[in-house]
């Protein structure tokens, strides 16, 4: 039973990351990131630090997996935002 717990706990840390991909693509590509609160990732990204001490306290392999990877797409949006951002501030300094 505890492959199985983990299997579908790995599952659906998958799923997870899978589902921050069209917020990748608003920022990476698009280079969209209105609406994106930085202190409001921090946060999220606060919480998963936690998780991921969680799950290293229980020996949960999906739960490490699953914190990391998502840790690490949280990085990538931040990452992307304020590249944007600075960008912005850049392009406006430079036509006045």
């Amino acid at each position: 039973m505890g492959m199985l717990l983990e299997a579908v706990g790995l599952s659906a840390g998958v799923i997870g990351v899978i589902a921050w991909g069209p917020q990748i693509k608003q920022v990476w590509i698009h280079k969209r990131h209105d609406g994106i609160s930085i202190p409001t990732f921090g946060i999220v990204a606060f919480s998963l630090t936690l998780w991921l001490i969680y799950g290293i306290a229980i020996g949960s392999l999906a739960m490490i997996i699953a914190n990391i990877l998502t840790l690490s797409v949280i990085l990538i949006i931040i990452i992307g935002v304020l590249r944007c951002r600075r960008f912005e501030i850049k392009d406006r300094e430079t036509r006045l």
